[in-house]
């Protein structure tokens, strides 16, 4: 994240909003993404990383895709 944020005050001096650069929210929105889809997933079922990676060879190999 950049270091150039900047803040909106309010009379009494206290922080009440920030500005940061463009790249630096839509940096943030995705992870916000990321970490929504992550959430939504956490009760699925998992598959051991061994078999992850056996089913996509298996896959690969059915389409013709040797790599």
């Amino acid at each position: 994240m950049s270091t150039s944020l900047q803040y909106l005050t309010n009379e009494e001096g206290k922080k009440t909003a920030v500005i940061v650069p463009w790249a630096d929210y839509i940096r943030f929105m995705e992870d916000m993404e990321d970490l929504a889809a992550v959430a939504e997933r956490r009760d699925e079922a998992r598959v051991p990383h061994d078999q992850f990676l056996a089913d996509i060879r298996k896959d690969r190999g059915e389409a013709g895709i040797f790599v």
